[in-house]
Formats: structure tokens, sequence, C-alpha cells
């Protein structure tokens, strides 16, 4: 199985950016796609982005696509989640995931694809 662990989260004013970070062990990093979810207070887990294997292809919500970029550096193992021009609404707990049974250029966008998950990492954003 793969652990993942989030980092870079935080307390921030609307418009500024942020970026997060996922550290992934336990298993050929370069093999899975990843992907961010987000749950925001009273609400369900939604998607947010996803990258496949060697990060050719990338996939977005609508609502965070032109704001938010996600990569990957297979070399270091870790996904980031680039966001810019924070809303608001973008407040929410962020999760990593991988699907670890994904095919090369997958950028699975449903929730149950994903089998290992992170423990989340918090975003305020403040008008």
């Amino acid at each position: 199985q793969v652990q993942l662990v989030e980092s870079g989260g935080g307390l921030v004013q609307t418009g500024v950016s942020l970026r997060l970070s996922c550290a992934a062990s336990g298993r050929t990093f370069s093999s899975y796609a990843m992907g961010w979810f987000r749950r925001a207070s009273g609400k369900e887990r939604e998607f947010v982005a996803a990258i496949s294997w060697a990060g050719r292809n990338k996939h977005y919500a609508d609502s965070v696509r032109g704001r938010f970029t996600i990569s990957r550096d297979n070399a270091k193992s870790t996904v980031y989640l680039q966001m810019n021009r924070l809303k608001p609404e973008d407040t929410a707990v962020y999760f990593c995931a991988a699907d670890v049974n994904s095919v090369s250029g997958a950028v699975p966008e449903i929730r149950g694809a994903y089998d290992c998950w992170g423990q989340g990492t918090q975003v305020t954003v403040s008008s």
C-alpha cells in the first residue's frame, strides 16, 4: 500500500497563493495516478485535480481550472497542488489520494477510484 502525508495548508487572505505538497511512500511512485480532493464544512468530499503516472495528463474541476495547477516530481515521490487567486469558497480540508490500480495516462475523477488517502491539510481563505 501507499502512505500519503500532506503539508502546506494554512490561513491566508483572498487572492494569495498557496502550495500543498503530498509525500508518498510504500510503492513505486511513478506507477500510479494521484489526485487532490477537498471537503468543505458540511459538504461532501469533492474532486479538485488529478495527474497521470508521468504527469503528462491532468484533469481539473471546473471550479479550480485556471487557478490551480497539479504537478508531480516522481524522483521525490511528491505531488503538488499550486493554488493561485484563492477565494473564500476554497476553504476546506484538502486530501491527496493514490489510485494504485490506475493505468498509464489515467486521471481519475471519481473518489471511489482511489485506494489510499492522506490525513488532510486545512486551507482557510479569509475574505
